[in-house]
C-alpha cells in the first residue's frame, strides 16, 4: 500500500448512519434517503442530510448526536432525499460550512446565503479537512461527489447514490490516492437491476480489492443479498442506527 498523504488511524473514526430507508436499530425513524455522521476526523462531518429535517434531528437526538457538534455538511448531489434535511439542521446550527457540488442550482445557493450559511461549491477534487477529501463532481447527467477518508488501513469511500457508478467511483479513488480500498458504504444505486448485473458489480469491487462493503439506501434488497454472498464476513449490514467503528474492522 502506498499513501502519498498523511493518514488517520481508523481507531478514532466512527460513522453513524442517522438517516436511511433501511432500519437497523429499534426506536429510530426510517425514511427514503441517506445521512451519516462522521466522528474522529479533524472535523465532525455530516454526509448528506436525508430528506426531512424533523426525522434527521429526531434520529440524531436518539443517537446522542448534537446538531451543534456538526462542523461540516457534505452534500453528495442535488436530490431532495439527500439535501432536504439540511434546512432543519441549520435552524439548530448556523456555524456549519456546507460543501456542495458546484453544479447545484443558483436558487439553492441563494437560499443558503439568505440563511447566513457559509458554503463552498466543489467541482474538482479538494481537501475537506485533514485526511478527508472530495472526489469532485463525477458523472454527467447527475453530478455527484463522494467523500474519501484516508486511513492507515486504506481508503474509506462514502457515496450518496453513486449515480456515476459505484465501480467507477472506486476505480477513480483508488487511482487518485494510490491506495487500497478498506470500506465502501452508502447508496450504490443498484435497486431495480437484474441480479446478474449486481453480481457482476459486486465481483468487480471484490477484484478491485475492496475489503468491506456496507450498501444501503438505493442499493436494493437484491444487492444486499448478493454483496453478503460475495463479501461474506466483510459485508456490513447497514441501516439507520448502525455505527461503523473502523477500529473494530480488520
Amino acid at each position: 500500500m502506498f499513501l502519498p498523504f498523511l493518514f488517520v488511524f481508523t481507531g478514532n473514526i466512527h460513522i453513524s448512519v442517522v438517516y436511511n430507508n433501511y432500519p437497523f436499530k429499534e426506536g429510530l425513524k426510517t425514511s427514503w434517503g441517506f445521512s451519516a455522521y462522521i466522528k474522529g476526523t479533524e472535523k465532525h462531518i455530516l454526509f448528506d442530510t436525508g430528506g426531512d429535517g424533523g426525522i434527521l434531528l429526531y434520529n440524531m437526538k436518539k443517537m446522542g448526536i448534537s446538531p451543534g457538534s456538526v462542523d461540516i455538511v457534505f452534500l453528495s448531489h442535488i436530490h431532495s432525499d439527500h439535501t432536504g434535511g439540511l434546512w432543519g439542521l441549520i435552524e439548530k446550527n448556523k456555524n456549519i460550512v456546507v460543501y456542495l457540488p458546484g453544479s447545484f442550482p443558483a436558487d439553492f445557493k441563494e437560499r443558503l446565503k439568505k440563511k447566513g450559511i457559509k458554503f463552498l461549491g466543489v467541482s474538482n477534487p479538494i481537501q475537506i479537512c485533514n485526511n478527508v477529501y472530495s472526489t469532485g463532481e463525477l458523472g454527467t447527467y447527475i453530478k455527484e461527489q463522494s467523500l474519501i477518508i484516508l486511513t492507515e488501513k486504506g481508503l474509506v469511500i462514502i457515496t450518496g447514490c453513486a449515480h456515476p457508478g459505484i465501480v467507477n467511483i472506486v476505480k477513480y479513488a483508488k487511482e487518485k490516492y494510490k491506495s487500497n480500498v478498506f470500506l465502501v458504504m452508502g447508496g450504490f444505486h443498484l435497486i431495480g437491476m437484474e441480479k446478474k448485473e449486481i453480481l457482476s458489480i459486486a465481483m468487480k469491487l471484490k477484484k478491485l480489492g475492496v475489503r468491506y462493503v456496507a450498501p444501503s439506501h438505493c442499493s436494493g434488497d437484491v444487492s444486499k443479498t448478493v454483496f453478503k454472498t460475495i463479501f461474506g464476513k466483510h459485508y456490513i449490514e447497514s441501516g439507520v442506527g448502525k455505527i461503523i467503528s473502523l477500529g473494530h474492522l480488520k
